[in-house]
């Protein structure tokens, strides 16, 4: 197998990896009725954000009238908000509102929590030998991805 296909092998097993975590870090974790689609949305929009329709459809994997009728729920439930772009005002942004970046404080700190709990019998070596990977692979492989 050549160096090529081994990284992506490397890549699937880290991306399968993340997943797991992920799922383990979110389990159980209040949802305050959002559906896991609504919730990822929210989650995405927390990372980077204020982001266009078609982004958040594309990132996600979701039809653009689906990621419109999400969207619309989560502006319903006082979520998320639309702000015209000031250079195209047929465009539209989404970004959380007050209430949607509060709820987010509240999931990510609950992340937080269950982060620390797996992480409690690891040395600040280690722990500085995973932040400089992820470091790594951000400024790395992820970035000649995008």
């Amino acid at each position: 197998m050549d160096f090529k296909s081994t990284v992506f092998q490397q890549l699937v097993s880290l991306i399968t990896s993340a997943h797991q975590v992920h799922y383990e870090m979110t389990k159980d974790m209040p949802m305050h009725g959002l559906t896991p689609q609504q919730y990822e949305i929210m989650e995405f929009l927390a990372v980077e954000q204020p982001m266009t329709l078609s982004r958040i459809s594309e990132c996600k994997g979701i039809s653009m009238p689906n990621t419109s009728r999400e969207i619309k729920k989560l502006m319903e439930h006082g979520l998320c908000e639309k702000i015209e772009d000031p250079s195209d005002r047929r465009k539209q942004h989404i970004r959380l509102s007050q209430l949607g970046q509060a709820r987010m404080n509240e999931s990510f700190s609950f992340m937080m929590n269950r982060f620390l709990q797996r992480i409690e019998g690891s040395s600040d070596k280690e722990l500085a030998e995973a932040s400089d990977a992820i470091g790594r692979l951000q400024s790395g492989i992820f970035r000649i991805l995008q």
